[in-house]
């Protein structure tokens, strides 16, 4: 009888330990089978109404949140490492933490943020007319986290307000068709783009797609200044720009809108209204597959792709939060990998932008990030992380071969960086 007494007590004593416990999800680069679907599995906790906590620059940047017998089973269900750390432990574990000597923070995750994807509805029906993937899509499909697509006609619908965050897919902002004419033009994608974008342009009262373009990112500006969180990646960002700064001057050559482009020189680019570059030109040669100044161009740069890897910054935790989750992560330094728009060139980075990665060795900034009114932005240049060349028409990276990739994490980052408590993302 007393033994039996002593296992029952034994038993309720284990699960109310259980009950006070946190499941901790370690992200060093040894302890985590699956470091993008860890991401995943945090977001799901917010999804579910329960608030979780990052713990910056604490073993890779790990994350815990309150123990549930659902919890554990769906990180064992997605292969994510995890262990079990009863309260006092974690208890103790924040208050290290918090040692003003220690260059660490815990965060509080408080809602899973609304994530709208910048796509053409061609390509969210399936039909798969641009031949090219995107990383952010491919990561949150791999990480299980959901998102939406919207595209320029719910942009100026003002459907942005939906949404917390909102990632641009490899866009062309100018109205240039990615600048592809040369080599693609006669390519029946190319074909069926160019007309599928003159039509929809018509259909929402622009004369030209440049036009609509121009229209599409200035509601997006409006957008992040007024609180939204704005993450693109390869030709999304200086094109972005470029649509801002020429605004009122046409720079699409004949071959793509029909008729001529101004003439244009230094004293039309309005650097005031871009978020992030300065004193760039344009490329006006409709033939040649580049923008502007801005990127360093793949074609030309001299760089081994053996050695090339871009650092990411240190940042204080405690005093610097934003910047700290943005380049949370098992190493600091991450292979690079080239795109449409591969790199930017420093010297037209503005000096009020905060790098976050940078090729010092060749003056090349890889991701950058800044404030725009109450919203911020984050660019990353480059197309796909663990694909170094990704050519139009290459097959889609399968990232069940690449669960620890950095420089997916840094497109996780920026997903679960609304997330965190707001007085943590005060600049």
């Amino acid at each position: 009888m007393i033994k039996r007494c002593f296992l029952v007590l034994s038993c309720l004593l284990f699960l109310v330990q259980l009950q006070a416990s946190y499941i901790y999800l370690p992200m060093s680069h040894d302890k985590q089978r699956d470091h993008l679907k860890a991401y995943g599995i945090t977001y799901w906790v917010l999804e579910q109404g329960i608030e979780a906590y990052w713990l910056l620059n604490h073993d890779g940047g790990s994350f815990a949140f309150p123990h549930s017998n659902s919890f554990e089973k769906e990180c064992k269900t997605r292969n994510v490492s995890y262990k079990i750390m009863p309260d006092a432990k974690f208890a103790a574990l924040r208050s290290e933490i918090a040692n003003p000597e220690v260059n660490e923070e815990v965060v509080k995750l408080e809602q899973a943020p609304k994530i709208a994807v910048y796509t053409p509805d061609f390509n969210a029906r399936g039909e798969k007319i641009q031949p090219w993937d995107d990383a952010v899509t491919m990561v949150l499909t791999y990480a299980e986290i959901p998102y939406e697509t919207i595209y320029d006609r719910e942009v100026l619908e003002d459907k942005l307000a939906e949404y917390d965050w909102l990632h641009l897919h490899h866009e062309d902002f100018t109205g240039q068709y990615g600048k592809f004419y040369k080599n693609y033009h006669t390519q029946p994608w190319y074909k069926e783009n160019q007309k599928k974008m003159e039509s929809l342009a018509t259909s929402l009262g622009f004369e030209k797609v440049s036009m609509l373009k121009l229209a599409v990112v200035k509601r997006i500006k409006e957008y992040v200044e007024g609180g939204g969180f704005m993450f693109a990646m390869c030709s999304a960002t200086d094109t972005y720009d470029i649509a801002l700064a020429m605004e009122g001057h046409d720079i699409c050559a004949s071959i793509y809108d029909g008729d001529g482009a101004d003439k244009i020189d230094h004293s039309h680019i309005d650097y005031s209204k871009t978020f992030a570059f300065k004193d760039f030109s344009l490329v006006e040669n409709p033939y040649q597959y580049e923008y502007s100044s801005i990127d360093c161009d793949a074609a030309t740069r001299r760089v081994n792709v053996e050695s090339d890897y871009f650092t990411l910054f240190d940042f204080s935790a405690k005093w610097d939060p934003i910047p700290t989750m943005l380049t949370q992560n098992h190493t600091r330094t991450v292979k690079g990998f080239i795109g449409q728009t591969t790199a930017f060139h420093k010297e037209n980075v503005k000096t009020d932008v905060l790098v976050l990665g940078e090729n010092k060795g060749n003056d090349e900034v890889r991701y950058i990030h800044g404030t725009q009114g109450y919203g911020t932005w984050s660019f990353y240049a480059g197309h796909d992380p663990e694909d170094y060349k990704h050519y139009v028409g290459d097959p889609e990276t399968d990232l069940n071969l690449h669960p620890n990739s950095p420089g997916y994490r840094l497109i996780l980052n920026n997903i679960l960086f609304p997330a965190a408590e707001k007085k943590k993302r005060k600049t």
